[in-house]
């Protein structure tokens, strides 16, 4: 009789509930978390956010200080060329023939400062003329036909060039380069001296701005060439698929799909290497014969001269007042460069609505 009565026996699966709820208190009517655990959870949560918001805040006060910072510095130079110039600015032109050995007699500030610009703008565009082709075609040997190792090595030899001080190409093109050019500017002068740009006779030694100009563009390549590469390699890669999937033969593939899509990043490039090709100063000083003509002869010795090259050729025995005018072509080189960025910036956002997502 006593088998068949049921028995109750406790198991260890009741019995450390009941422990644990007689430890901790009894749980909350509605089952929730218990009030010091939801208090502890809270709080962890409250100092995290704390802590995040303090984090974004000094961010973004960082950055808004360093954006503030490049405004603030580029106000302080036009301030300070402003004011420096003021002075040359204001003289008269008999005053500037009386005061300073080396400025033109009879001439105004603006008709001294027009040639240098004119020679400033040309030496500059014709290095471009001949550097962004070349850029644009390494650029595009490196990205999209050359093995990785050579577009590798080539890269690197490529970016070695921009380490290079201008000194050195000073150096390599008054001595080693010039020379050897003297034969190809003859036969340009001889063949097509009907243009006026290779009017001749050709100068010798070939001190002329074409020699300067060749100069610049290998100075200013790496910069185009790096650019121009990292902004080819960023083409979707759905869109040069797509192209070569209808047909298209490598090069129409970039014609059609690469170079579309690169060309702001192009023409930002190309405006990075002619702010450096227009500030330039040692290389051109040491090449060019200076001349103050406004000519369009790119093979005929001192016809032009540069801003940057004049101040450093006049700045060390320059008097107060002969400073004051170099530092007013100091400011005209200044704005020049400053609407060619401009000028750069409204070309790249007319095309903006082109992007790899379209």
């Amino acid at each position: 009789m006593s088998s068949s009565t049921p028995r109750l026996v406790s198991t260890p699966e009741t019995e450390p509930p009941a422990r644990h709820a007689s430890a901790a208190g009894p749980p909350p009517a509605d089952g929730g978390t218990p009030p010091g655990r939801e208090r502890s959870g809270d709080t962890g949560r409250a100092v995290r956010s704390t802590r995040r918001d303090l984090a974004g805040r000094l961010f973004a006060t960082t950055a808004t200080g360093a954006g503030a910072t490049i405004l603030v510095v580029l106000a302080a130079v036009a301030v300070f060329l402003v004011l420096r110039a003021w002075p040359a600015m204001s003289a008269s032109s008999e005053e500037l023939s009386e005061g300073v050995q080396w400025f033109p007699e009879g001439e105004t500030l603006l008709g001294f400062v027009g040639p240098l610009i004119f020679g400033t703008v040309l030496g500059a565009l014709v290095a471009l003329v001949i550097a962004v082709p070349l850029a644009v075609g390494i650029a595009l040997f490196t990205s999209h036909y050359a093995p990785r190792r050579i577009a590798s090595g080539l890269g690197y030899v490529v970016d070695l060039l921009a380490a290079v001080p201008s000194v050195v190409y000073g150096l390599w093109g008054v001595v080693w380069l010039a020379p050897r050019l003297s034969p190809l500017w003859e036969w340009l002068a001889d063949t097509l001296g009907w243009i006026p740009l290779f009017a001749g006779p050709a100068s010798q030694p070939p001190r002329t701005i074409m020699t300067v100009g060749l100069v610049l563009a290998v100075m200013i390549l790496p910069i185009i060439t790096a650019v121009s590469r990292e902004v080819f390699l960023q083409t979707p890669r759905l869109h040069e698929e797509a192209a070569l999937a209808l047909g298209a033969t490598r090069w129409e593939m970039i014609r059609m799909a690469v170079l579309p899509f690169g060309r702001s990043g192009l023409i930002s490039a190309s405006m990075l290497g002619l702010g450096r090709a227009l500030g330039e100063t040692m290389a051109v000083l040491m090449i060019l014969s200076p001349g103050f003509t406004y000519s369009f002869a790119l093979l005929q010795a001192g016809r032009h001269q540069t801003i940057a090259a004049n101040i450093a050729n006049q700045f060390p025995e320059a008097n107060p007042l002969g400073v004051s005018t170099l530092i007013a072509t100091g400011l005209a080189l200044f704005v020049i460069t400053l609407a060619v960025n401009m000028a750069a910036r409204w070309v790249v956002s007319r095309r903006k609505d082109f992007s790899g997502a379209n």
